[in-house]
Formats: C-alpha cells, sequence, structure tokens
C-alpha cells in the first residue's frame, strides 16, 4: 500500500489523474473501474484536459462503473450514469459502447448483478479501480456489515450515506434508499486500485482504515490485503496517519 501525499484537492485530483492516464498510456485497452461523487470530478477535468490536448487516447478504454442508484433509469439526472456521461464520457474519445453501468431499472435485481459479473470477467478484469471512501469506510455502496460482500448486488443504503448524499437532491426524500454496487470481492480482483481522500473530515476514517484492524465493520480496511493500492490524499485527510 503506497501513500501520495497532495498539498490539497486540486493537487490531488491532478495526482490521482496522473496515475491513471499513465495506465491508459501503457495500455490503451484498458478496463477502467470508475467512481462518482464529489470526490472524482477533478480527476475528471484533468484527464478531459489531457484527452483533448492529444496527450491520452480513450479510444480503446473500457469502463465499468462501481454502482448505480436503484429505480433510476440512465437518463434521470441523479442517476450515475448521466453523472457520467455528463462529466466524463461526453468529454473524451471513449467509445460510448465500451462504458458500462449497473442497470438502476432492472426487473430482476439478482439476474443484473450477476450479468454485471459476467460482464467484467469477460472484459479479462478490472486493470485499474478508482475509489472514493465514505465517512463510515464505505467503498462503491459496501456499507458497514457482518461480512465483506463478495459479488455485485443490492444494498440498503446506510442512514450516513442517504445523509451525505442528499445534497445532489432537492431533499432527502428524494434520495434511494438502495442501489447497486460492485461486491468487495470484485473490486479486490482489479489489478490495481487508486483511493482518493480529501478533506479534515476523511482523517478519522482514513486513519481506521488504512492504520486499523481489518474488519468488514469499516469495509474499506480490506484494502491493506490488496497488492497494489495506492491512496492519494491531501494533508487534511492524512492528518492522522503515520506516512
Amino acid at each position: 500500500m503506497r501513500f501520495i501525499l497532495a498539498k490539497d484537492y486540486e493537487d490531488m485530483s491532478k495526482k490521482a489523474a496522473t496515475i491513471i492516464g499513465a495506465q491508459v498510456i501503457l495500455k490503451p485497452s484498458s478496463v477502467l473501474g470508475l467512481a462518482t461523487g464529489s470526490s472524482p470530478l477533478g480527476i475528471y477535468k484533468k484527464l478531459i484536459q489531457w484527452c483533448k490536448a492529444g496527450a491520452i487516447d480513450f479510444s480503446k478504454v473500457c469502463s465499468v462503473n462501481l454502482d448505480e442508484y436503484r429505480g433510476l433509469s440512465a437518463e434521470d439526472d441523479q442517476s450515475y450514469n448521466y453523472y457520467m456521461s455528463e462529466n466524463f464520457f461526453h468529454e473524451i474519445n471513449i467509445d460510448k459502447s465500451n462504458t458500462h453501468l449497473p442497470d438502476g431499472m432492472a426487473k430482476d435485481g439478482e439476474k443484473a448483478c450477476v450479468a454485471y459479473e459476467v460482464l467484467i470477467e469477460n472484459l479479462g478484469g478490472i486493470d485499474m479501480q478508482l475509489l472514493g471512501i465514505g465517512h463510515n469506510g464505505h467503498i462503491g455502496f459496501n456499507e458497514p456489515a457482518e461480512d465483506f460482500p463478495v459479488i455485485t448486488h443490492c444494498v440498503d443504503l446506510a442512514e450516513s450515506t442517504i445523509e451525505a448524499n442528499k445534497r445532489f437532491f432537492t431533499n432527502i426524500d428524494q434520495v434511494p434508499k438502495q442501489a447497486y454496487t460492485m461486491g468487495i470481492g470484485t473490486i479486490m480482483k482489479a489489478k490495481k486500485i487508486v483511493l482518493i481522500a480529501t478533506g479534515e473530515d476523511k482523517a478519522d476514517i482514513v486513519a481506521k482504515a488504512f492504520q486499523g484492524d481489518v474488519t468488514p465493520q469499516v469495509p474499506a480496511s480490506i484494502l491493506q490485503l490488496h497488492s497494489d493500492v495506492t491512496i492519494v490524499g491531501d494533508e487534511k485527510a492524512f492528518a492522522k496517519i503515520k506516512l
């Protein structure tokens, strides 16, 4: 596990984008595992900038996203499908048919989750997975639990997660209570993992997840057992860890 210290959010975004960009340059047909939320936006802006400048070519890249809200269509402006299109895919030269997210409108959720696992396997697995970390240690939408969920599944969102996500909706009642997410086992199969953290409000969970016990009560702690993980964080997020 490597820790890369950044000065602030902008520097963190640039450093993480550089790692992802290098992956694509070294392997143009990379399968990228992507994340949503506010934290990755700076990364996507950097990658868009470099793509438009001709420094990075996404034409052969495939992507698979971590998660999607259950009950939201791809056209819903609060869906992660919409987020990815507006904030990344429409701005780079990726083939939209090579971008994949869980189906939030699947009639048979269990069948759709199995199909997502098969899709990832058929793509040859994830070369590099981008992750954020929730205040309760969740990665993707894998919330604290009694065990580590293995494959893509439907999850009931924790109240803290719903509260954190309400800023993206008109009111908290509009925040979906369930989501489809890659399982911990799926994430751990990625060849490389890059996790980003920024802000003093993440300092406690960063220390707990990466220098504390490995426990499903802190889902991100499982990353301590992965062979190739890079944590990129700013000074405030790393304030309580020993580098």
